[in-house]
């Protein structure tokens, strides 16, 4: 029996119709005669989705006892025993309650497919693995209910449900999705517009690559080499001149008039030595493209246009963006350059634009970079004419009938020579000289056909073309050698010219560094290694490519020490001794960069203790007024107590002693704020979390408010979850926010404390109708020793919301402020669920699994 097809309904967020799609598949299949049952779907009260359950067959659940408490699962072994065509299977990422067959869900999909039922399923985006960072800050949320990215992307059929932002909340603001008391938290929190818009983008995209995938493998089963324009992909050749901004710049605008159109820029460094281009320049491109949304790519390659059009067709691309050649007209006649040649080659399926810029025709300029060594292609250019020209050349002039004579021989052949020199340098001329001489004694000087020369004005002349051909030669190879060093140096300083520009910039990010310096010299891997002494292992500071294989100097092709304990080690090709003083600059750089990141170091722990001392100094200024205050209270009420002068009466007696004990109540709150704030800055705080009820919490924080059934309104439903806290943090969390409430709150307004579940979290929200706090001192009331405005009543040293934010978050919560609608002040303490505590023996499912 073969294995089952999984289809899979992707959406964005809870509520967008996954599960009304795949029950509507489900009707249609059975429609057509497929044996298709309901093997588990959770219709979560919608009625819409529990009307479509009709007329569907459903596998009965299987009934778990799980804490006192009955749950309802899947039964896989019922629906293996069934054996159905197709079997719907809903909340692909669901966790099983402990003691079924399965942990995960996803694994009781797996079980079924394998026994060749054909599934469907659904999933939302946020449950895939590798999202869960970016999802979490998005949202806030972090998904504990995932499922593996590769049982999605193994999936025979996955159809995206899309729904706009806007839709959605409008969904769930007719109760569609959620119950009415949810409603409102869920549309300030998960469900705000660019939550739900960013999930969505995420989605859409990551359905995109999928698509590609499909089309790539399709394109090699059937051995599809031609380029399908299913998307428009532009590649941008550069050459790391100056024109490249405006190629970039020229592609950026072609992309934007296609829908989803794709930026690639592609620099191709031929592998004979240090990249042909400035690298300042390329640099500055490289940014430029990223800044526009595309991305850079390095490639290596001797023939640059069947590298370019084997990269555009790797990636199928659909156009190339090229720049006209900088080429003068003579230059030609060596070639019809990369553009034209691009464009022959290009075939009818890949479209080649060729723009014009600034720097047409005004020619390349020096070889930057080159090096002094010359190209294969050159060396063998040279020899062939140096060689097999005078033999051509000899060929040609002895059939013709009235050839020149010896002097305009020996010219043509002194030609000859001068190209041999400038293509191949000094040994190709030289050998060219020989030749040319052999040829001209035997063909062109009397008696012709032998060694003899009758003439002795033809030996001058012979001799002479000899020594003029060696000297041209001598001079030309000179001046193509100063040529190219000259050209090095140009290189090297503005590698220098750019180091230096860096330093200055206070650029520190050694891995862009090594980056560079992997890019310049065209290698595999850079790494940089540092040992602590003479005796100590090396270990890998930083490095690019696979710096693994680098452990050591002596692993490296080319080992460049920086110091007596530092190295930078490089793979991929040895280097030659012309290159390596460029290489040290960029060692020491790397030196320096490493230096300064420590330094940063060192600088942000001393801002730590500066902030420290900055606490030191507000402590001191709040024990000497705001503690002496309660104190000089209390004295002055035991003076009096102890006064044997005044006969106190025993309701007098009563109100001091009162006054005593308001005052060392302040005092216990005031010092215990100041303890926990010195706890939270030392990092010695270590909450002990455990599973709790709200319910039994909140009511204990109101304790130390006055009066609290007059200035507090408690709305804390009994269903809801078990958070995992540390209840003593969270008690003294509440209550510092409660009371912060209360202090601003109008006279005769309550408090309202209420909470409520979103996912795996639960909400508290402390709303007052006070005066609110403008946006932009939101952040700032949670740092020590501030208060905003005057209290109307009561003291504080404004450490309370410090303390509570400091307790959420040591619990794995958060603590924010938004405003009230109608005019107040909200603070909301999110906090997780006691699901969260057992990621190895999960419990229930987050409420927000659709």
């Amino acid at each position: 029996m073969g294995r089952g097809k999984l289809r899979i309904y992707l959406g964005a967020a809870p509520g967008v119709g996954k599960t009304y799609a795949m029950l509507s598949e489900a009707h249609r299949r059975v429609e057509r005669g497929t044996d298709c049952v309901v093997a588990f779907v959770e219709h979560h009260h919608r009625r819409r989705t529990e009307v479509m359950l009709h007329g569907l067959e459903q596998i009965p659940r299987k009934e778990l006892d799980y804490r006192d408490t009955k749950f309802s699962e899947m039964d896989v072994d019922a629906v293996l025993a069934r054996e159905p065509q197709v079997a719907l299977v809903d909340e692909l990422a669901h966790t099983n309650v402990p003691g079924s067959r399965n942990t995960k869900r996803w694994q009781d999909v797996e079980e079924l497919l394998a026994a060749g039922i054909d599934v469907v399923s659904t999933v939302n985006i946020q449950h895939l693995e590798s999202l869960g960072d970016v999802v979490e800050s998005i949202t806030g949320v972090r998904q504990k209910e995932t499922v593996p990215d590769e049982l999605v992307r193994r999936a025979d059929q996955i159809e995206l449900v899309d729904m706009s932002p806007e839709a959605l909340r409008r969904r769930m603001a007719h109760g569609n999705i959620y119950k009415p008391d949810k409603v409102d938290a869920a549309l300030s929190n998960y469900f705000r517009p660019g939550n739900l818009t960013a999930l969505r983008e995420i989605a859409l995209l990551w359905v995109a690559d999928r698509v590609d995938e499909y089309l790539k493998q399709y394109r090699g089963e059937h051995g599809v080499s031609r380029i399908w324009g299913s998307r428009e992909r532009i590649i941008v050749g550069l050459t790391g001149g100056p024109e490249g901004r405006t190629l970039i710049r020229r592609a950026a605008r072609l992309a934007e008039k296609g829908a989803g159109g794709e930026v690639m820029a592609v620099y191709i460094a031929r592998s004979d030595g240090l990249t042909a281009a400035s690298p300042k320049e390329l640099a500055m491109q490289r940014t430029l493209v990223e800044d526009l949304g595309g991305t850079f790519h390095h490639v290596v390659g001797d023939d640059i246009p069947a590298a370019l059009l084997d990269f555009a067709r790797g990636v199928n691309a659909t156009q190339i963006v090229l720049g006209a050649s900088r080429r003068r007209a003579w230059q030609y006649m060596f070639g019809p350059g990369v553009s034209a040649t691009v464009a022959r080659e290009s075939g009818p399926d890949l479209d080649v634009h060729i723009v014009t810029h600034d720097e047409v025709a005004k020619g390349r300029g020096l070889p930057i970079a080159r090096g002094a060594r010359l190209g294969r292609s050159r060396l063998v250019s040279g020899w062939l004419v140096g060689v097999l020209g005078p033999l051509l050349l000899t060929f040609a002039l002895t059939h013709i009938d009235t050839g020149p004579d010896l002097t305009n021989n020996v010219l043509i052949f002194l030609a000859l020579t001068v190209g041999a020199a400038l293509l191949g340098g000094l040994l190709p001329a030289l050998a060219s000289a020989a030749v040319g001489s052999l040829l001209l004694n035997w063909y062109f000087t009397p008696p012709v056909h032998t060694w003899t020369i009758a003439d002795p004005e033809n030996i001058v002349a012979i001799a002479v073309f000899f020594a003029v051909a060696v000297s041209v030669a001598s001079v030309v190879d000179l001046a193509a050698r100063r040529t190219h060093q000259a050209a090095r140096l140009r290189a090297e300083s503005e590698i220098l010219s750019f180091l230096a520009g860096s330093v200055l910039r206070g650029e520190t990010s050694l891995e862009a560094l090594l980056e560079r310096v992997r890019e310049t010299f065209i290698m595999d891997t850079v790494a940089l290694l540092e040992r602590a002494s003479e005796v100590d292992p090396w270990t890998v500071t930083a490095g690019v490519g696979d710096s693994r294989l680098l452990e050591r100097p002596e692993d490296a092709d080319v080992d460049m020490p920086v110091g007596d304990h530092m190295s930078l080690a490089l793979s991929g090709r040895v280097l030659p001794a012309s290159d390596r003083r460029v290489l040290a600059a960029f060692a020491a750089q790397a030196a320096v960069v490493l230096d300064r990141q420590r330094l940063q170091v060192q600088a942000d722990q001393a801002k730590e203790l500066a902030e420290g001392n900055r606490i030191r100094t507000a402590l001191l200024a709040a024990v000497s007024h705001d503690l002496r205050t309660p104190l000089a209270a209390i004295k002055a009420a035991v003076s009096s107590l102890r006064s044997d002068d005044v006969a106190w009466s025993e309701e007098d007696q009563a109100e001091l002693l009162e006054g005593i004990e308001d005052g060392a109540d302040r005092l216990d709150h005031l010092v215990g704020n100041l303890l926990d704030m010195s706890r939270l800055q030392t990092g010695t705080l270590a909450p002990l979390i455990r599973e709790i009820d709200l319910d039994e919490v909140v009511p204990m924080a109101l304790g130390g408010i006055t009066d609290p059934e007059e200035s507090v309104e408690l709305d804390i439903p009994e269903t809801l979850p078990m958070v995992a806290v540390d209840p003593g943090l969270l008690e003294r969390a509440v209550a510092n926010v409660v009371e912060n409430a209360v202090k601003y709150n109008p006279r005769g307004e309550r408090v309202v404390v209420m909470a409520s579940t979103l996912g795996d979290r639960v909400e508290v929200r402390v709303v007052d109708r006070g005066p609110g706090v403008p946006d932009e001192a939101k952040d700032r009331i949670f740092a020590p020793f501030q208060r905003y405005g005057d209290a109307p009543r009561g003291a504080g040293v404004g450490l309370g919301l410090a303390v509570a934010r400091g307790f959420a978050e040591a619990m794995g919560g958060t603590l924010t402020a938004e405003d009230t609608p109608g005019g107040g002040f909200t603070m909301v303490l999110t906090l997780r669920t006691a699901a969260c505590l057992r990621p190895t023996h999960p419990d229930l499912p987050a409420t927000t699994t659709s």
